[in-house]
C-alpha cells in the first residue's frame, strides 16, 4: 500500500490573530513563526529575570517616545506574528491598540534551551522583516549577541541572515541603534 505524503497546515498571520481573539490557544503558549505555530519553551527563573532585567535597563535608557513591549505580539509579515521577549518600538501604548507594531527598533530574546532556534530561525525571520537591530541574550555563555546588517542569503533561513554578529561580555555596554547615546551594561543583562 503506497502512502501519501504528509500535508502540513499553513496558517497566515490574520488567520492566526482571529483565532487568538477566538480564545484557540489560551492554554497553548503559541506563536507563528514562518507560518507554523511554535510552542514556546517554558520560561525558568534565570529566564524570567533576564526579561525583567533587560526591561528595566531599556526603560532607564530610552528616551521618551519610545516603549519596551514584553512577551508581546508583533505583526512581521503576513506569515508571522513572534512574541519576542522584548520588542523596542516608537510610540506610546494606546498606538498599537487595535493592531501590534510591525518594525520594531530593536528586538531582544533571552535564550537558554532556544539558542539554537533564535539564532538561526527567529535571526532569518527578523532579518527578512528588515529589524536592524536584533540581541540576543545568551544565558548558556553568559554573553549578550548582537545582530546587525540584515542581508538576503538564499542559503539562510527565510532566505535573509545578519552579517554583523558581535559577542559581549561585562564589564562591556551596547547602545540600542535608536538611542546611539545610552549605552546599556552587559552586566545589566546577564542574571
Amino acid at each position: 500500500m503506497k502512502q501519501s505524503p504528509l500535508t502540513l497546515r499553513r496558517w497566515g498571520r490574520v488567520e492566526y490573530e482571529r483565532l487568538v481573539e477566538l480564545g484557540a490557544f489560551e492554554r497553548d503558549p503559541v506563536e507563528l513563526i514562518g507560518d507554523q505555530l511554535i510552542v514556546a519553551e517554558p520560561k525558568v527563573s534565570a529566564h524570567a529575570t533576564a526579561v525583567g532585567m533587560a526591561d528595566d535597563a531599556l526603560r532607564m535608557a530610552l528616551p521618551p517616545g519610545w516603549i519596551v513591549r514584553g512577551q508581546d505580539p508583533l505583526a512581521l509579515d503576513d506569515e508571522s506574528a513572534p512574541e519576542p521577549d522584548i520588542a523596542v518600538v516608537r510610540g506610546s501604548r494606546a498606538d498599537y491598540r487595535y493592531a501590534p507594531p510591525a518594525r520594531p527598533a530593536l528586538i531582544i530574546e533571552v535564550a537558554e534551551s532556544s539558542l539554537a532556534v533564535d539564532r538561526v530561525e527567529k535571526g532569518g525571520l527578523y532579518a527578512r522583516a528588515g529589524i536592524a537591530d536584533y540581541w540576543i541574550v545568551n544565558l548558556v555563555d553568559g554573553v549578550l549577541e548582537v545582530y546587525r546588517d540584515p542581508e538576503a542569503d538564499v542559503t539562510a533561513p527565510y532566505g535573509w541572515r545578519y552579517t554583523s554578529v558581535e559577542r559581549f561580555r561585562p564589564p562591556s555596554a551596547v547602545a540600542p541603534l535608536a538611542a546611539p547615546t545610552a549605552p546599556i551594561p552587559v552586566a545589566a543583562l546577564l542574571p
